[in-house]
């Protein structure tokens, strides 16, 4: 484990090192960028929507009953955008976009193309890594914006057609606007930001760490993922600490 990790970091700092090279390799970023990007908006749209109905659904009567009705709205806004928007946006983007890296770069590796790029004086971390991370780094920020607003969306239909809730769209959307401040965006974000990171950096070295044919790519697939949701979750801990104190 502890090897992993070291092996990681060092990635990780050479991919920082090569970032005066994205763009020369410009052409794969956009590659990347799209298919991580506009490939799962719909994914991300399903996702959202039903996250911000679910939340309503489940806070709303509870809330009413009580007499804080007017509070719907901004339970609904500060739980997506802080916490459920970049954490569920971040854990399909790893089962959906860092499976592919892992099982694309772990077959380049098992058939020794990876060699051949060593051999034609082709960096593989500028090649392969770089494009990738730059690309999950960038899309998947925004991808969280869209969230967020795809579910408070989400969050105000169930309000107002529920008739347990029964709330208007202007009630929604003062209380939303009473409770969420930018910096709760922005704190929502960055989180994804470094999800980005980590998602990216384990995927790729998954990959190039992959042995043993086509066995091995399926392990790695499932290590990639897993390891991923895992370190999403801890630093989801340790940003939230930070980001409070």
């Amino acid at each position: 484990m502890f090897q992993n990790i070291g092996e990681m970091v060092v990635l990780f700092w050479r991919t920082l090192l090569s970032l005066p090279m994205t763009w020369r390799q410009r052409h794969k970023v956009c590659e990347q960028f799209f298919e991580i990007g506009n490939a799962s908006l719909l994914m991300v749209c399903i996702l959202s929507f039903f996250i911000g109905a679910v939340i309503a659904l489940q806070t709303g009567p509870v809330l009413v009953s009580r007499g804080l009705s007017n509070a719907v709205g901004g339970v609904v806004g500060i739980s997506i955008c802080k916490e459920l928007a970049p954490v569920m946006m971040s854990i399909l983007i790893a089962g959906r976009i860092g499976s592919a890296m892992a099982a694309e770069i772990g077959s380049m590796q098992v058939y020794q193309e990876i060699d051949a790029l060593r051999t034609m004086n082709i960096n593989p971390i500028q090649y392969l890594v770089l494009p990738r991370v730059v690309a999950i780094a960038t899309a998947l920020p925004l991808l969280v914006i869209f969230a967020i607003l795809v579910g408070w969306l989400g969050g105000a239909f169930v309000s107002m057609a529920n008739p347990h809730i029964d709330i208007s769209f202007a009630s929604f959307l003062s209380a939303l606007r009473e409770v969420v401040m930018i910096k709760d965006v922005a704190n929502g974000v960055f989180k994804s930001f470094i999800f980005a990171l980590l998602v990216g950096t384990v995927s790729c070295h998954q990959g190039l760490i992959t042995r043993g044919g086509p066995r091995g790519i399926g392990r790695s697939v499932t290590k990639a993922v897993v390891n991923s949701i895992v370190l999403i979750v801890i630093f989801d801990y340790l940003l939230t600490r930070a980001l409070l104190s």
